[in-house]
């Protein structure tokens, strides 16, 4: 066999059990999750050292599969070291913890500088690799500001933090890498990621691509809803956009392809679903456990107030995605796109429809009836998901006279995949958000919060607009690049404050201001993340793309200052108030979507014209203080719908008031 042949299959050999080993990594640390959650049989910090450690080596041995197949031996020799790296500090961490968290916290000996200042490495590059050069700019200027403080003039100057200082608060105080965030992802998010790739391996997504394709029987735009209707299900429970849009583009955009839609409006659709998920209760792309975790409120209360602002959301966006998707798409036949993926019968459809609308169900109920904690529900959610994922098949199978052991071989197999799935989706978000962590520290230790709050108040001049329209371009160059998860957190904690401190704006409407504003950053020039992972899967151009995403979303970019001027809506009230209020609000995001989307009978001059009249109406109704604003400018877009419909059928408003005065 010549050498070049034999090379290559000991390649490919090393890459199966590279992916073996993957599927290994990824049960043990689903089996450290579930242990914790059912016995919490260690202190959460510890666990957190633990479950970092188990997400790095996920990630690490998922890359070192790629990077071996494709012979980038560099990229090979930096993950094995970064692999050895972390085994070596986590055992060292937690043979020493009660040292390192309670008798010795402020100090540490020359070698645990050492292997702290090893570990920081490690988490530089690996946010590198996940994430690329926005972010890891982010994580190493917080690092150089943090030490260069006392060479930085004017307000932003600060004494300055010794390395071993930095190695402290990164690493060796249980803190930093290891900190609130960390335990947060590994007590609460981990799970529902774990029922996200469940959802996956079991087949989920492949039921919920049939149920809106479905809806093309009754919708022109039924097909390009499909994205809007399966990305936005499955981004809600998936914690980053970016990473949604890739999982469900893949195939939602070719489709809409297929079916008439251009590319970049394809991408641009495929985007703003995936980012509409994540404001999506009940998860909330995992934004609702950090912000009820950062409020001290309970879940409950976060999900209830992101009910309203979502329903706005998800309407507006239908109608937008009918308004452009509808001239472009082919007339398709239904049944033949149904028959073309499988022969699923109705009676599978029901078992399958059953063996995931059960562990909902429990999630619902342990969460907003009986309201267990977060980790609680989230374990049976899992637990129940198991059981009608693994049980269901095989009963089916029994009724239907197949081979039990073959329908247990294949469940089995879809079982290991979901595990492998959720460990993959969980890994990038671990690693981000322990980053994210030390760069908060960082940031909080020099004081940043306070100066940005000072900066804010002399710039705005203490007008709220302004410092909100501030706030607003913040929050979108923070959350630049980056997870749902991540990017609230940074904004939570530096601009949040000084909306609630500074300006009187309830915690919950500054906290929805802020979420609502840092997601916005995946769909913004010019880094935008999920537009761009969308145009790529489209082989579209970047700019359209984020143009015709933008056209769909234009309301979500006013919604968040609707926050700060009615807060009723995001109070967690479902009350006449919120309910008639969020009503006038979403007449105006209607209004916005028309003035920008709907095609116009009218000349170039005048569409423009009539297209401004119901867009800056619909701002004035969504974010306008006064009552009496909001209901005039109700009346006028209804007036316009009016007379548009009139003018449509043929009649105009002077005949319409002669006949009458007859």
């Amino acid at each position: 066999m010549p050498a070049e042949s034999t090379s290559r299959l000991e390649s490919i050999n090393l890459k199966e059990r590279i992916g073996s080993t993957v599927t290994l990594s990824a049960l043990v640390l689903w089996g450290l999750v579930i242990f914790y959650a059912y016995t919490l049989a260690m202190p959460r910090a510890q666990y957190g050292v633990l479950f970092i450690a188990g997400a790095i080596g996920v990630y690490i041995l998922d890359e070192l599969q790629g990077a071996v197949a494709e012979s980038e031996y560099l990229d090979v020799a930096l993950l094995v070291i970064s692999l050895l790296v972390t085994a070596v500090v986590t055992a060292y961490v937690n043979l020493h913890f009660q040292a390192l968290n309670v008798n010795r916290v402020g100090y540490a000996f020359p070698h645990e500088y050492a292997l702290a200042a090893a570990f920081v490495a490690v988490i530089i590059y690996l946010s590198w690799r996940s994430f690329g050069l926005t972010f890891l700019s982010i994580l190493v200027g917080s690092l150089l500001y943090g030490y260069f403080g006392d060479l930085i003039p004017g307000l932003l100057g600060h004494s300055g933090l010794e390395v071993n200082r930095l190695l402290l608060l990164l690493v060796l105080d249980i803190t930093g890498f290891y900190g609130f965030l960390t335990q947060l992802v590994a007590a609460w998010i981990a799970l529902f990621l774990l029922y996200a790739g469940l959802l996956e391996g079991y087949g989920a997504f492949d039921l919920i691509f049939r149920g809106a394709v479905r809806t093309s029987r009754y919708i022109d735009s039924g097909v390009a809803q499909t994205a809007v209707v399966a990305s936005a299900v499955i981004g809600s429970i998936n914690g980053s956009q970016t990473a949604n849009a890739g999982m469900t583009g893949s195939f939602t955009i070719p489709m809409m392809k297929e079916n008439g839609i251009k590319p970049s409006t394809a991408g641009g659709i495929e985007a703003v679903a995936s980012t509409t998920g994540q404001v999506l209760p009940p998860v909330m792309g995992a934004g609702a456990f950090i912000m009820a975790s950062l409020l001290g409120i309970s879940y409950i209360t976060v999900i209830t107030a992101g009910l309203i602002p979502a329903t706005i959301m998800m309407v507006c966006i239908v109608i937008a995605v009918h308004y452009i998707a509808s001239s472009q798409l082919d007339v398709i036949d239904v049944d033949e796109v149904l028959d073309g993926l499988d022969d699923r019968s109705r009676e599978d459809t029901l078992v399958d429809t059953a063996k995931f609308l059960i562990p909902f169900c429990v999630l619902v109920y342990t969460l907003g009836i009986v309201q267990l904690t977060v980790m609680t529900s989230a374990l049976y959610t899992v637990m129940a998901m198991l059981i009608t994922g693994i049980s269901f098949p095989i009963a089916h199978a029994v009724f239907d006279s197949r081979s039990v052991t073959d329908q247990a071989k294949e469940t089995l197999v879809d079982t290991v995949a979901g595990f492998r799935r959720g460990a993959i989706i969980t890994a990038p978000i671990a690693i981000i958000l322990a980053a994210i962590n030390g760069v908060v520290d960082i940031l909080m230790t020099t004081g940043v919060p306070g100066i940005l709050t000072l900066s804010m108040m002399e710039i705005s001049g203490g007008i709220m607009i302004v410092a909100v329209l501030i706030s607003m371009v913040i929050c979108i160059l923070l959350g630049l690049g980056m997870p749902t998860t991540a990017a609230y957190t940074v904004v939570a904690l530096l601009v949040a404050p000084t909306l609630v401190s500074r300006f009187l704006v309830p915690e919950l409407s500054a906290h929805f201001f802020v979420f609502y504003g840092a997601i916005l950053s995946g769909l913004t020039p010019p880094i935008a993340t999920c537009a761009a992972v969308a145009a790529g899967i489209a082989d579209a151009d970047f700019v359209d793309t984020c143009y015709e995403a933008i056209k769909v979303a234009a309301p979500l970019f006013v919604l968040p200052f609707s926050f700060i001027y009615h807060p009723v809506i995001v109070s967690g009230s479902l009350g006449p108030a919120a309910l008639f209020t969020g009503l006038l609000i979403l007449l105006g995001g209607i209004s916005i979507i028309h003035g920008i989307n709907y095609r116009f009978e009218a000349g170039r001059g005048k569409q423009v014209a009539i297209g401004s009249i119901f867009f800056v109406t619909g701002v004035l109704t969504m974010v306008y203080p006064s009552a009496t604003v909001q209901y005039a400018g109700a009346a006028v877009i209804i007036a316009l719908f009016v007379v548009q419909q009139l003018m449509m059928n043929g009649i105009s408003i002077g005949d319409s008031v002669k006949s009458q005065a007859k």
